[in-house]
């Protein structure tokens, strides 16, 4: 009896064992709990703890970790047939030197080979370089967990999920969270939170769509996909690849992590049990010792409980009303709001009172308390201090602005990380949602339209000529035409704007707006000028009567529509009318409907000098001016064959609108 008690007491530690192991059947799937003594194939700074977490990085500096599954998987049942449906899951946690202050994602990803030696870092997740981004011949899929926002790959904000094919830009993205199945809402995640998440990744091979859910740790798997996209991976994939993680750092000190794993191949991946996932490391200072408590004489423990508390307190509330301000900020006093004020006017903040979210900021309504004034306050990055002094001192001249076609901003203030705009709140959102009929938004008739397009016009004509300085706005488009409660049109969001004084040549040199209103001159000088506003507002005026976006892309055969393209070749083919927007029914004014497509293709024109001035658009709106005879001729240009010989091949390629900058202040530059 006594020799196989040895043995029996040894039982139950190799068991707990097994839970940190790899349990795997055959070439159809495998799971981790942890990954104590598993056979991983590590590179670059991926390890794996004492405690079985898979930690992909490390510190900060341009370096990269990669983990793969040490076997090859069969992805097609035969060679050259198509790639089996695959379902997989696995919890991550990303953490920090702070929470919400990250240095680069993570990915998941399928390669044929486990050598990335090659690969970038900054940008690239470890799997691409800028030479080998969007090559077919790289058979990678992935998706990736991105916390930085890299305006050159198209990523939408600095906390979101994408599918990646063959390159680091995005097939399909979008915010990170979930939907709550009991009530459909959306509810935001924060990757870089400093607590472990899991994601779902489904591929099925019959309808070759692809679908990403996440969720926080210990919630059942939402219904409802976070991302789902027709992608066929049998175009992709090899027959047989390797799966795995992958993770770069940059300059800000920051640990990616796994700490559990599941994959199955044609059949359901085995769920994961987070009870025995292992612990992420403790993060702050150890708890008092118990024994001290004990030792204190109580009259002193409660002395200092009721200080601490009430310095806590102090401090709880001057944080979160804390600004950021300068000596140099005296003189722009009266334009500064505090912050307490905006907290309070957005009731902190609350999602609730959220209007939407763009590329580099989030945009929130509220109730000053003193005025009873509703304002839209824009929260933006501005995480760059170069020309933040001159930047304020625009906001403040662009604040002295007034026309009833221009939304007022009303003021700024500053706070850590965060520079915050505030404007007159317009209570029927922007045009480009009754456009395109997004929110349930109608569709608008032709004259709301043309009465939208000579207000629009009529502030332009402000900022050119009718005001102390010359103001070029760089950014006109629909989604930035927001309307009031008469559904009078107002221009807004001046983040990009630029002035300077009449008769002075403008001095700027850095290509900033909104891809498919960038002039073509941009790519030559990168001066903007009121003839590159004029550009986008030619753009503007066909995106409104056509209802069409700038430039549409079509996957399917690869091919991109060109609006101005679009509508020249109809004016050419004495077929005009047909571009309005079928919406209208033809329930519009043919004259001012071939008026305005004329005017903006005039505007449009590759040629600045060829435009008109503000001025003269007006005069052709009021019928003091006609427009010039033979115009069809005198247009005959292909913008899309001339933007990209300018150089703006990202242009052709763009989907939707895509906010591009090149100057100091990126951060502050606004998406919409």
């Amino acid at each position: 009896m006594k020799q196989h008690a040895l043995p029996l007491l040894l039982l139950p530690s190799l068991f707990l064992g097994l839970t940190f192991a790899a349990l795997s059947f055959d070439d159809t799937g495998f799971i981790y709990t942890g990954f104590d003594g598993a056979n991983l194939t590590l590179d670059g700074m991926a390890t794996v703890k004492s405690n079985g977490l898979l930690q992909l990085s490390s510190g900060n500096g341009e370096r990269k970790g990669h983990a793969f599954h040490p076997d090859l998987l069969h992805f097609r049942k035969v060679p050259g047939g198509r790639v089996q449906s695959f379902p997989l899951s696995f919890v991550f946690a990303i953490l920090s030197i702070a929470p919400n202050l990250s240095s680069h994602g993570m990915a998941f990803f399928i390669c044929p080979s486990r050598n990335l030696s090659s690969t970038g870092t900054r940008g690239f997740l470890g799997l691409f370089n800028r030479q080998t981004s969007g090559n077919a011949s790289n058979h990678i899929f992935a998706v990736e967990l991105d916390t930085i926002q890299n305006t050159e790959f198209q990523d939408i904000n600095d906390n979101h999920i994408g599918i990646d094919v063959n390159g680091i830009r995005s097939e399909r993205s979008y915010y990170t969270g979930y939907y709550d199945d009991s009530q459909g809402n959306f509810q935001n995640m924060t990757l870089n939170s400093h607590e472990p998440m899991q994601v779902w990744v489904d591929y099925d091979e019959v309808t070759i769509q692809i679908s990403v859910t996440i969720a926080p740790l210990k919630r059942s798997k939402p219904i409802r996909p976070l991302i789902l996209i027709t992608c066929n991976l049998s175009t992709v994939l090899t027959d047989q690849a390797y799966v795995g993680f992958s993770s770069t750092t940059g300059s800000i000190d920051s640990q990616h992590y796994v700490l559990g794993w599941s994959f199955a191949m044609n059949k359901s991946a085995p769920g994961i049990d987070v009870d025995k996932l292992p612990k992420l490391p403790r993060e702050g200072p150890k708890n008092s010792s118990k024994a001290m408590e004990i030792i204190l004489p109580m009259a002193s423990a409660i002395f200092v409980l009721v200080v601490g508390l009430a310095i806590f307190q102090f401090m709880k509330r001057q944080s979160r009303y804390a600004e950021l301000r300068e000596d140099w900020e005296v003189e722009f006093g009266p334009h500064r709001f505090s912050y307490k004020d905006l907290f309070s006017a957005t009731q902190g903040f609350k999602n609730s009172n959220l209007l939407g979210v763009g590329g580099f900021g989030s945009v929130y309504s509220g109730i000053l308390r003193s005025s009873k004034l509703e304002v839209a306050v824009k929260k933006v990055s501005h995480e760059s201090r170069q020309g933040i002094k001159e930047f304020i001192a625009e906001v403040v001249s662009i604040g002295r602005l007034r026309h009833r076609n221009l939304v007022p901003l009303l003021g700024y203030c500053r706070r850590k990380g965060e520079l915050l705009l505030v404007y007159e709140y317009m209570s029927n959102g922007s045009l480009d949602k009754y456009l395109y009929g997004q929110d349930g938004k109608p569709s608008l008739n032709w004259a709301h339209r043309f009465h939208i397009i000579k207000g629009i016009a009529s502030g332009v004509l402000y900022l050119h000529e009718e005001w102390d300085q010359v103001v070029i706005h760089r950014d006109i488009k629909a989604s930035n035409v927001l309307l009031d409660g008469d559904m009078n049109a107002r221009l807004g969001d001046f983040g990009l704007a630029k002035l300077y004084d009449h008769g002075i040549d403008p001095q700027t040199t850095h290509v900033v707006g909104t891809m498919g209103y960038l002039a073509p001159e941009l790519a030559r000088c990168g001066k903007a000028s009121p003839l590159t506003d004029i550009f986008a507002f030619g753009v503007f005026l066909l995106e409104v009567t056509c209802g069409r976006r700038p430039v549409e892309h079509n996957k399917q055969n690869n091919s991109v529509l060109m609006l101005v393209d679009w509508v020249l070749d109809k004016w050419h083919k004495g077929l005009l009318t047909q571009v309005v927007d079928s919406r209208l029914q033809d329930e519009f004014d043919t004259p001012q409907a071939c008026l305005v497509l004329k005017l903006g293709l005039l505007c449009s024109h590759p040629v600045p000098d060829a435009r008109p001035s503000m001025r003269q658009v007006m005069q052709y709106f009021e019928g003091d001016m006609k427009l010039p005879e033979k115009m069809p001729e005198s247009l005959s240009f292909g913008m899309q064959a001339l933007m990209s010989s300018e150089g703006f091949d990202s242009y052709i390629l763009s989907q939707g609108s895509t906010v591009v900058t090149n100057g100091a202040l990126t951060g502050l530059s606004g998406g919409r």
